[in-house]
């Protein structure tokens, strides 16, 4: 198995999303005709990581959502964030990130549910996150009617970066916002008549 390193390598840099130990490992013994113990597989990306962590490349081998993937390096992020933004204006609407985010956190969830949470209909932003492929249905609840079920997908780990859904920031970690005047006001009922 000659240059195993640089197959390994070259699989990692391929891929648009990342890529599992097991598709490696399937690839290279395809390949190779052989077996290809996991642990060399693992040594070798193991090394890859280091050559990467240099200050002299750009990016580095991540292991997000259950494989490995090529990502740019923190310090880059923002050259990047500005280039993307100047290439696609079409981000997320406030109403879809709302979405998404009661998605991330209650999974799964149906919209109905969804809704209760937002207080308005959901259907538009479903909708767009289905198409962007960050929600996927992963299938039906037993409540009547028998609603879809929704969950975030591969592509929404990748997308943000994450390993798995444990990485998500925990709600106390969430601060409100301080930027009011005054105290608040009780809220006064009005006498029945």
């Amino acid at each position: 198995m000659e240059n195993l390193l640089q197959h390994i390598e070259a699989l990692i840099f391929v891929s648009e999303q990342a890529i599992s130990l097991r598709e490696i490992k399937n690839t290279l013994e395809e390949i190779f005709e052989q077996d290809v113990d996991k642990e060399t597989i693992v040594e070798i990306i193991e090394a890859l990581k280091e050559k990467y962590r240099h200050k002299d490349f750009a990016f580095a081998i991540a292991e997000i959502s259950g494989g490995y993937q090529f990502l740019t390096k923190q310090e880059y992020h923002e050259t990047i964030g500005t280039y993307l933004k100047q290439k696609t204006k079409k981000r997320l609407s406030k109403a879809a990130l709302e979405t998404l985010s009661i998605v991330a956190y209650k999974q799964p969830v149906t919209k109905v549910e969804v809704e209760q949470i937002r207080g308005v209909n959901s259907d538009y932003s479903m909708q767009k996150l289905l198409e962007k492929e960050l929600v996927t249905i992963v299938g039906r609840s037993d409540k009547p009617g028998r609603p879809l079920l929704y969950s975030t997908s591969p592509k929404f780990m990748d997308y943000f970066g994450i390993k798995s859904l444990k990485d998500l920031p925990k709600v106390k970690d969430f601060k409100e916002e301080t930027n009011e005047i005054g105290e608040k006001q009780p809220i006064e009922e009005e006498p029945d008549l």
